[in-house]
């Protein structure tokens, strides 16, 4: 048996989601002719209370058309010093948009609306424009910590009192609902456009959908066609999603439940140093001097146990769909012999 907690991306289809996949039907995407894709965009818009949806491939496209179409070359725009668009989507900022990063300094991944307000510059010639911000809903390297309604709020008051458009980064959006009980139409209303991941926590395939007004949409569509995103029978891959959102979302609860578990048993090991709070399906944990994270992984991996390095001497686990309470033993023997 092998234990994949490398990251919930690696989740394949059900068996009842490869048949719902099988019974698609198709049409060519890019004529806005596949009945499935047109589903999944609509059903997605509605749960958020948003005009129209887009179909990606990646949550990385769906974020980076955000930032390019909310933007011009030389504007700035406002993120966490943790967030995804920023470390892991290849440099897409000033690859795909030509846009500066400014940086804030949150906790765990979230920051308030004074740190927006506070990072704002005066209007001057030789300083650039902010003209996004962006928060990621739960926070990857922040360990699953999720915002609450009011914060973003907040944010979105202060972005648009400042003419700001607001993205919301919400890969997994869903498991930070799960946990604080509140509504996607709430944020839906708040927030200009919303990136959702349907390939992490939700168990498909592959694809996230770029949620926003029909302009943004409209224009988004042309940018995802110009970063090659354009694709054709893609109901094949869209009905997994339309299945992920009707039967996945509920079960939510038991991969924070088995996460909580592993950060629980983490924190009382010796060679941990600090296991971060476990809020949903996210575990990171920093290991102390007696054991250096290169041979801890490498133990792991001899038990067929498959984790992820976040950093020097950061590990982190992430749980997920195919992974049961039977592999949450045998991963608790293997951490109890370490």
């Amino acid at each position: 048996m092998t234990i994949d907690l490398r990251s919930d991306t690696v989740t394949r289809p059900t068996p009842e989601m490869l048949k719902y996949m099988f019974n698609a039907k198709v049409g060519d995407d890019v004529f806005k002719e596949d009945p499935t894709v047109n589903e999944l965009e609509a059903k997605a818009a509605a749960i958020f209370g948003k005009e129209a949806g887009l179909y990606c491939p990646s949550g990385t496209m769906t974020n980076q058309i955000a930032i390019k179409v909310h933007t011009q070359p030389g504007d700035e725009l406002l993120c966490d010093v943790t967030a995804h668009v920023y470390n892991y989507e290849g440099g897409g900022i000033a690859f795909t948009s030509g846009v500066q990063p400014k940086l804030i300094n949150g906790d765990r991944g979230r920051f308030t609306a004074l740190q927006v307000k506070e990072s704002l510059h005066p209007d001057a010639d030789w300083l650039p424009h902010t003209k996004l911000v962006v928060v990621e809903n739960t926070s990857n390297k922040g360990g699953g910590s999720y915002y609450k309604l009011q914060n973003v709020k907040d944010i979105a008051e202060v972005c648009h009192a400042n003419k700001i458009n607001l993205h919301m980064d919400g890969a997994r959006i869903f498991n930070a609902l799960t946990e604080t009980g509140e509504g996607p139409l709430d944020y839906g209303k708040i927030c200009d456009s919303i990136s959702i991941c349907l390939s992490k926590g939700l168990g498909a395939p592959v694809g996230s959908v770029l949620l926003g007004s029909k302009d943004f949409i409209y224009k988004s569509r042309r940018i995802r066609k110009l970063l090659g995103g354009g694709m054709r029978q893609a109901g094949y891959l869209a009905a997994a999603g339309i299945y992920a959102l009707d039967n996945h979302i509920k079960r939510l609860k038991e991969d924070h439940k088995r996460a909580r578990h592993l950060g629980n048993l983490l924190a009382t090991k010796s060679y941990i140093e600090e296991v971060l709070p476990v809020d949903t399906n996210v575990v990171i944990f920093k290991l102390n001097n007696q054991m250096q994270a290169e041979k801890f992984i490498e133990t792991l991996a001899k038990e067929n146990i498959m984790v992820s390095q976040m950093g020097t001497q950061l590990v982190r686990m992430v749980t997920h769909l195919d992974f049961t309470d039977e592999m949450l033993e045998v991963t608790e023997k293997v951490l109890k012999k370490i």
